[in-house]
């Protein structure tokens, strides 16, 4: 497949199977190419687990994985979670093919409510890829595993923030250490690309789509530090961004330069036709990003997005930008800083090197991985438990359902009588009713004579919420109160500080009649 994980599982099994007895399954549905199959000899997926075998899973977030996931959720193992964000395959598996009911299922199984509201959006066509990144849809998967193996700390974070329990161990990508391409090649890719060879050329690589950010680095060319330079974009861009009509936009479509998708014998040599290679991100599914591991290995140093797992990456081999709205210009200050200094450059494109060959190695990612699947292999998988995401409040949740009863307030009731009421609320939705001092979203007993009912109120007393009520729990008031002189309706509902009472959101009110008393 044309997927950075094909690409990094091809590197990696000659290695790994120089350390474990290694047999590779073929997934149902997707070929192997005739010399892979050859020397790999793939078993079929009803092998998976068989003869003590511990599986061990590739998982990304694209439709390539749907059977990977399958097979993972059936059988525990140790899964490699390339992305933590699972949510567009999730999509793809499910909406792809009308089934919303599944969609919504595994959301609420891994999200709890948040998950259910997001789905019932989704159902109206509402899909926000803040949505998409914010719920990863990952918890059962891993819930199900003897353990997890991640690239990064910052993943390793993501998963344990909502899986305490869940085991995980960093591993580093494994990224062969190519041979350095020669600087005639990179000029005569240059020369064959209409590409100049005097100025500073920036790169940016693989499937071009608007997380990748390509058009920050089109902007940051008509910013000062950035004047002379050219960009280089190598591979598919997304019918979602139009880099042509931005480039006219800000005046530098003659620095621009669009190759498509280039053959993989092309790659290398492309990196290496230029001095610094952009590689930002926001936001992020949590994946290694392979193609800057290549770049990296290449002796190029990158630009990233100040952000996420991008943090580790050493400032010897990288360049940090951060996001907002001067991201252009901090990119074109810093790029340019650097591209002004070839002593500098250089430094960090050795540095990048030997990041690679230290930390990357496939034989060592290889040792490691077989390290972390004996001491995961004997461990019980979790399992599969409800979401731990905390209910929500008054302060966000619009659909209030409840009760209330009033007792002592029975008519007739005389003017200027005063009396001793009973008032018992109960909540009976998922939201959780905020106490008074819970602000803002705090709830208050109101009550209100009227003269008549819509109008305004004669007299209004307020009654703080001790405490916070959830679902189906109750709160009694015992309450001394006095009929005023032309009161006639006596109107008793919690409101929401400072807001409206609940009756305007599914909520409880009650009004006492005494009209005729």
């Amino acid at each position: 497949m044309r997927s950075g994980i094909a690409d990094y599982s091809r590197d990696l099994i000659p290695a790994l199977a120089r350390e474990c007895d290694l047999r590779v399954v073929a997934v149902p549905g997707q070929e192997i190419t005739g010399d892979l199959r050859q020397s790999l000899a793939p078993v079929p997926a009803s092998e998976v687990g068989r003869d003590g075998r511990l599986p061990l899973f590739q998982m990304g977030n694209n439709r390539y994985h749907e059977e990977v996931q399958k097979l993972a959720l059936a059988n525990a193992g140790v899964v490699t979670l390339h992305d933590v964000v699972l949510h567009h395959l999730l999509i793809e598996a499910t909406l792809a093919n009308d089934d919303f009911e599944s969609y919504a299922q595994r959301l609420a199984d891994d999200h709890g409510w948040i998950g259910e509201l997001v789905a019932k959006a989704r159902y109206w066509g509402e899909l926000s890829s803040a949505a998409m990144f914010g719920l990863p849809v990952h918890r059962t998967l891993v819930r199900r595993q003897c353990g997890v193996l991640v690239h990064s700390r910052w993943a390793e974070e993501q998963v344990l923030e909502d899986n305490p329990d869940v085991a995980v161990r960093v591993v580093p990508m494994a990224m062969p250490l190519p041979e350095s391409v020669p600087e005639a090649d990179a000029r005569a890719f240059r020369q064959a690309r209409g590409l100049p060879l005097d100025r500073p050329l920036l790169g940016s690589f693989g499937f071009q789509t608007p997380i990748k950010r390509t058009t920050v680095a089109i902007r940051a060319l008509a910013e000062p530090g950035l004047e002379d330079a050219h960009l280089l974009i190598a591979g598919e861009v997304s019918p979602r961004i139009e880099l042509d009509a931005l480039a006219r936009e800000v005046g530098v479509t003659d620095r621009i330069h669009v190759t498509g998708f280039l053959p993989y014998d092309e790659f290398e040599t492309a990196i290496s036709a230029c001095d610094l290679c952009v590689n930002l991100r926001y936001p992020t599914a949590g994946e290694t990003s392979a193609s800057l591991l290549r770049v990296l290995a290449l002796g190029r140093p990158a630009v990233v997005s100040d952000y996420a797992q991008f943090r580790e990456l050493p400032d010897t081999v990288a360049i940090r930008v951060a996001l907002g709205e001067d991201e252009a210009a901090e990119l074109a200050r810093l790029a340019g800083e650097v591209l002004q200094a070839s002593g500098t450059l250089d430094a960090m494109g050795d540095a990048a090197r030997e990041m690679i060959a230290t930390q990357n190695d496939p034989a060592a990612s290889a040792r490691e991985i077989v390290r972390a699947c004996l001491e995961l292999r004997d461990l019980e998988p979790p399992g599969d438990r409800p979401s731990r995401v905390a209910a929500p409040t008054t302060l966000l949740w619009r659909d209030l359902p409840g009760e209330i009863e009033v007792s002592g307030a029975e008519a007739p009731w005389g003017e200027g009588e005063s009396r001793r009421i009973g008032v018992e609320l109960t909540n009976r939705g998922p939201a959780r009713w905020l106490a008074t001092r819970e602000k803002p979203g705090g709830l208050q007993l109101g009550l209100e004579w009227r003269a008549e009912i819509g109008g305004p109120a004669l007299e209004e007393h307020w009654k703080e919420m001790p405490k916070s009520l959830a679902r189906d729990e109750r709160q009694a008031f015992s309450l001394p109160l006095r009929r005023p002189h032309g009161g006639r309706f006596l109107v008793i509902e919690p409101h929401i500080e400072n807001l409206s009472g609940l009756s305007g959101l599914g909520g409880p009110s009650w009004v006492g009649d005494f009209s005729k008393a």
